[in-house]
């Protein structure tokens, strides 16, 4: 990950000029559409600062498929918003296409293992217990559905460290507004 001041930085210069945007500071603005305004500026801040993760692209997409948002995703990204919304043609952000033959011998295996002894069924729990949270994590984490496992724990520390950084930049900005 790049230097925290450079990405506080980054993030706020783009946080700033969503927030700025005529949508946001108007009058007719509801409560809840204000709240929705302010939060995809800030998603998209976010993404723009640690361009190049794998979950920084795919918020960006997520983000920029809904209609409403896609104007203010344009204003904030500006001319790199058609480079950051295109499908990227890395391996890991594209879903695995896996031989049919594969995935029949590996339920053919798993259905031998049920009648394994006591040892070999905790660690079969185990293992599934593992798959499970990985499934969750993979769920939380944008762009995470393609990732393999060791893919997945690199994005999720680096989504976790922006995402600090991000509550850090807004709560000295809420300080200053105040």
């Amino acid at each position: 990950m790049q230097d925290s001041n450079s990405f506080k930085q980054v993030f706020l210069k783009k946080l700033l000029v969503g927030l700025q945007q005529d949508d946001i500071s108007s009058k007719n603005m509801s409560f809840l559409e204000r709240k929705r305004a302010i939060k995809v500026s800030s998603d998209v801040a976010l993404a723009f600062a640690r361009e190049g993760a794998n979950w920084s692209r795919a918020l960006i997409r997520n983000i920029s498929k809904q209609e409403k948002n896609k104007t203010l995703v344009r204003r904030i990204l500006g001319e790199d918003f058609d480079g950051l919304t295109k499908p990227c043609d890395s391996h890991l952000t594209c879903k695995r296409v896996r031989c049919k033959r594969i995935l029949r011998r590996s339920y053919t295996v798993r259905r031998t293992r049920k009648v394994a002894p006591k040892k070999i069924l905790a660690s079969a729990l185990a293992k599934r217990m593992l798959k499970k949270k990985t499934q969750v994590l993979k769920f939380l984490i944008p762009g995470g559905e393609s990732l393999d496992e060791l893919s997945l724990l690199e994005e999720t520390v680096d989504y976790i460290v922006s995402l600090r950084a991000q509550v850090d930049v807004m709560r000295h900005l809420a300080n200053a507004y105040e």
